[in-house]
């Protein structure tokens, strides 16, 4: 009977290791199963540019006249009289600052011209009697220069308490903000009731019509480009390209890290150009390189610390962590000088978190 029991005790025992044992080794699979879970990744061919005989710098549009409208005085807005979008006139009244403050400094500076001209008048009388009285000898040198020195001093208080309600007066053209051009208002950065302060834009105003594009140009290209020369620009986002002139070069780089500024003027258009378009701007060059250059997105890039690179997509379906050396920046894309060929595909978005040699699946 205990020699039965010992049976079935041990029976038990290796039953239940057994079922452990498989236990283990279904979370083992299951684990190796989620392991083995792709990522879902949507991959695109990077664009090409060939760079023929021409140097490709990015820049932006911008209207030629471009007014940032501000105040000298503090106060309470009014009325705003414009929308964003709205066309408008020179001379239009686009927003009125409270003037009640500079409205009680007038009265106070007329008050002030008003009793130093009764001071300057009864100054004035009193020297031309005096000196009537000094002819006929009936008054002293003393009295007269007393006399005298009263009318310069009245004088001089009428000229300063003048000169105060001029400056107050001045102070009333900066409490109404008028468009300084026709154009459009592009920008607010106020609303009614809100406090104005000196010197704070209020609003952005811009011409219709003519635009010029902005850019950096190296010091290595720079000596190529001279006012008056025929550039193209492409407009990424419409996809056409228009004649420009050069129009301005920047002769010193000093405070823009080595770079000149470049502005060029676009040719009239009937394409619907607004400003902060970004463009590429195509300067002759003397250097050919027909070789095609790979475009990825900028939000393809990873960086790691001083390090650029993408996802690329191995050929066991994986990811690869290809490290770049970047080129030009043209809008939302950059240049690929190396470590990328044209024909080779890059992750542009995934559904989860990448990392190199993770599993994928290509939408």
């Amino acid at each position: 009977m205990n020699t039965q029991n010992y049976l079935a005790h041990g029976a038990l025992l290796i039953t239940f290791l057994l079922l452990l044992g498989s236990c283990n080794d279904e979370r083992k699979n299951n684990g190796k199963e989620q392991n083995k879970v792709a990522i879902s990744v949507e991959v695109m061919l990077p664009k090409t540019i060939s760079e023929g005989n021409t140097v490709s710098v990015s820049g932006k549009v911008s209207a030629v006249n471009t007014a940032n409208l501000s105040t000298r005085i503090m106060g309470h807005v009014d009325n705003i009289y414009v929308n964003l979008g709205d066309s408008i006139r020179k001379g239009q009244l686009l927003l009125s600052i409270n003037n009640m403050d500079l409205s009680a400094k007038l009265a106070q500076a007329n008050a002030g011209v008003a009793e130093a001209n009764a001071v300057f008048s009864n100054a004035e009388k009193d020297l031309s009697r005096y000196r009537f009285l000094f002819k006929e000898q009936s008054a002293s040198q003393k009295e007269l220069d007393d006399i005298e020195a009263q009318y310069i001093m009245a004088k001089s208080r009428l000229e300063a308490s003048e000169h105060l309600r001029s400056q107050i007066q001045s102070q009333f053209s900066y409490s109404d903000i008028r468009a300084p051009f026709n154009g459009v208002v592009t920008n607010k950065f106020i609303n009614e009731g809100d406090m104005a302060s000196p010197g704070v834009p209020l609003l952005v105003v811009e011409s219709r019509g003519k635009f010029e594009v902005q850019t950096m140009v190296s010091e290595s290209e720079i000596t190529k480009v001279v006012p008056g020369m025929k550039v193209e620009v492409l407009l990424k986002s419409l996809n056409k390209t228009i004649s420009a002139e050069v129009i301005e070069v920047s002769s010193s780089s000093k405070n823009s890290g080595g770079q000149f500024e470049v502005r060029a003027i676009l040719e009239n258009t009937s394409l619907p150009i607004f400003s902060g378009m970004y463009a590429t701007i195509k300067f002759p060059s003397e250097t050919k390189n027909s070789e095609n250059v790979p475009l990825i997105p900028l939000d393809a890039v990873i960086q790691r610390g001083e390090l650029k690179g993408v996802y690329s997509i191995s050929d066991n379906n994986t990811a690869l962590l290809r490290w770049l050396r970047l080129g030009r920046v043209y809008g939302d894309e950059v240049e690929v000088l190396s470590g990328l060929k044209p024909e080779e595909g890059v992750i542009v978005s995934s559904e989860g978190q990448l990392y190199n040699g993770a599993e994928v699946l290509i939408k």
